[in-house]
């Protein structure tokens, strides 16, 4: 019967079914390699391609079953029709079966599947939105003939007790998504970027991290004459300070120095005046992770918190600054509590403070000493040493050399980092 049908429509019908096959071949290519991410923000764009496209993708078992069937029928059909125009060319000898066996192997190898499968690739979202016109009416009239054969294929992953993998996109790790940050940079605006970055880090940080030491607080006594209390307040670099009597581990508010101000204008401040306007501490456990305690500020409508160990003593006190900080970088291009906390030679070394904290060093001069233990070069080279080093002592931390200048109430007080 298929004699009577010239040789030119079996031409035709052939590159008919090259193009069908390759249509599925670059359909399963391309909706696999469609970034999902980039496809939710163009259904809610609106666009119906990514709609159709995004329906298609949620029941991915059902969509793949239809290519596959798809392909192998007409990759089937194909090789029956290239054997036929192979016997009409070279008659019934018994090599035309090895050339048309060849000839079918290389045409759909070229153009059903590689030169698809590379365009797909290439250009998968906009062929994706593409193809997902005519895939989509596709699956649902065929969809009855599909469920049969996903049902059958079920029975049989049964039998083997295997579980069919559930539908829909995997979530993401936190170093997953850190990942796909660092990969998309090219793509990120870099503040943006940074702060995303910052972001993560976050998550690992506690406010023993970012914390003001104890030794560096600032604070009023109200047992101070009220001449020094004034004094303490219209020259304070903070907005708010600590109130305590006597000793700073007995703290009995926290003040606002414009609420201070405003009321001076009105009467002579007095030591009254302070304890009204004051507002009770907010305390805090150390190791109190930075993201939770974010959400604590807001919660609580606070600003300051005074970090405590588990004995109740103050180790130190974190803002809401502090952790803004962290994830923006610094509001000022030289904060009041890391001024001379650090300074540059001429030679290149650095002198610094031991109450200088380690991620202080890291974030402005480029430094990596690790975080993980001491936050102080105080901590860090006392732990290093296991005792109270004299001055002139060398150590080298890591890849960094230090010099002990000075050394004071049992701690060090001023190092040299040398040159790098």
């Amino acid at each position: 019967m298929t004699d009577d049908i010239a040789l030119s429509w079996l031409f035709l019908a052939l590159a008919g079914l090259l193009i069908g096959s390759g249509f599925f071949s670059l359909s399963e290519t391309c909706m696999m390699a469609l970034n999902r991410y980039r496809l939710r923000h163009l259904v809610k764009q609106g666009s119906r391609g990514a709609r159709l496209a995004q329906g298609l993708l949620d029941k991915t078992e059902e969509l793949l079953s239809f290519i596959l069937a798809g392909n192998t029928v007409l990759n089937a059909a194909t090789t029956i029709l290239v054997a036929e125009i192979c016997r009409r060319l070279f008659g019934d000898g018994e090599y035309v079966l090895g050339i048309a066996t060849g000839a079918a192997s290389l045409s759909i190898l070229i153009f059903a599947e590689i030169l698809p499968k590379v365009f797909g690739a290439r250009f998968s979202e906009r062929l994706a939105l593409i193809a997902s016109y005519v895939l989509s009416p596709m699956v649902r009239i065929t969809s009855p003939i599909m469920w049969f054969i996903n049902a059958l294929v079920r029975a049989i992953l049964r039998v083997f007790g295997i579980k069919p993998v559930a539908e829909g996109a995997a979530s993401l790790s936190m170093e997953e998504m850190r990942t796909l940050v660092l990969e998309g940079g090219h793509f990120i605006p870099q503040k943006h970027h940074n702060i995303m970055l910052n972001l993560f880090d976050l998550e690992n940080m506690t406010v023993d991290d970012t914390m003001t030491p104890r030794a560096l607080i600032e604070g009023v006594d109200i047992d101070d004459k009220i001449e020094t209390i004034r004094n303490a307040l219209s020259t304070s670099h903070h907005t708010r300070l600590i109130v305590y009597e006597g000793d700073l581990s007995n703290v009995i508010g926290i003040v606002h120095v414009r609420k201070v101000l405003n009321a001076s204008e009105k009467e002579p401040l007095a030591k009254e005046t302070l304890r009204e306007i004051m507002r009770d501490p907010y305390y805090i456990p150390e190791g109190t992770p930075l993201l939770q305690q974010l959400t604590h500020f807001q919660e609580q409508q606070r600003r300051m918190a005074l970090v405590v160990d588990e004995y109740g003593e103050i180790q130190g006190l974190v803002t809401l600054q502090d952790i803004l900080e962290e994830i923006v970088g610094e509001f000022t291009s030289q904060s009041p509590m890391n001024a001379g906390m650090f300074r540059r030679q001429d030679d290149g070394s650095v002198i610094v403070e031991g109450s200088c904290p380690l991620r202080v060093l890291n974030r402005k001069l480029g430094y990596n000493f690790p975080l993980d233990g001491p936050k102080t070069m105080n901590g860090l080279l006392i732990e290093q040493l296991e005792d109270i080093p004299e001055p002139g002592t060398a150590v080298k931390v890591g890849e960094y050399p230090i010099e002990i200048l000075q050394t004071e109430d049992r701690k060090v007080k001023v190092v040299r980092l040398a040159a790098t």
